[in-house]
C-alpha cells in the first residue's frame, strides 16, 4: 500500500526538505504541533520500525541527533519530543516509518502527553522472555 511518504520519496508530491542523504529523508511535517516540526524517514520502505534492516536503522540513529540540533538552532527551542509510532493501536497513521522531531516551547506548544504510570508485577519474567527473543534473533543470523 502506498504512503504519502512514498509520494513525496518517489518526487510526487514536493516538500520542505532539511536533510537527504542516501538513506534518510528529513522534512517539515505540513500539519506541525509546532514550528520547526520536522519529520524523518528511511528510504528504505517499511511500515514499522522492527522491520528495519540494520543498516536503515543504524543510519536513522545516526542523523536522528544531528536533526534535533539543527531544528533546535534553527527555532530557538530549548526542549523537544521525539515520537514514533508503530501500528494504528499506538496511532500510526502513516505507515511507513517515521520519526517526528517536536518542538517545544514556553507557550505550550507541541506534543501533550498524558502518561498514567502502570504497575510492573512481573518484571523478572519479562526482562526474561525478551532478553530470550533477543537472542533467539541474533541467533538465527
Amino acid at each position: 500500500m502506498s504512503t504519502i511518504f512514498d509520494a513525496i520519496l518517489d518526487g510526487e508530491l514536493p516538500c520542505h526538505r532539511v536533510f537527504e542523504n542516501e538513506h534518510v529523508l528529513a522534512f517539515l511535517d505540513i500539519g506541525p504541533l509546532s514550528r520547526g516540526h520536522a519529520l524523518v524517514i528511511p528510504k528504505e520502505r517499511r511500515a514499522q520500525l522492527h522491520e528495519l534492516s540494520d543498516d536503515a536503522s543504524a543510519e536513522l540513529g545516526r542523523v536522528l541527533p544531528r536533526i534535533a540540533r539543527a531544528v533546535l538552532s534553527a527555532t530557538g527551542a530549548t526542549a523537544y519530543n521525539v515520537l514514533q509510532n508503530n501500528g494504528s493501536e499506538a496511532h500510526q497513521a502513516v505507515f511507513h516509518v517515521h520519526f517526528h522531531i517536536i518542538p517545544r516551547f514556553p507557550d505550550g506548544s507541541g506534543l501533550g502527553l498524558d502518561w498514567t504510570p502502570g504497575e510492573l508485577s512481573d518484571g523478572e519474567a519479562l526482562a526474561a522472555a525478551v532478553a530470550s527473543a533477543i537472542q533467539s534473533e541474533e541467533g538465527s543470523r
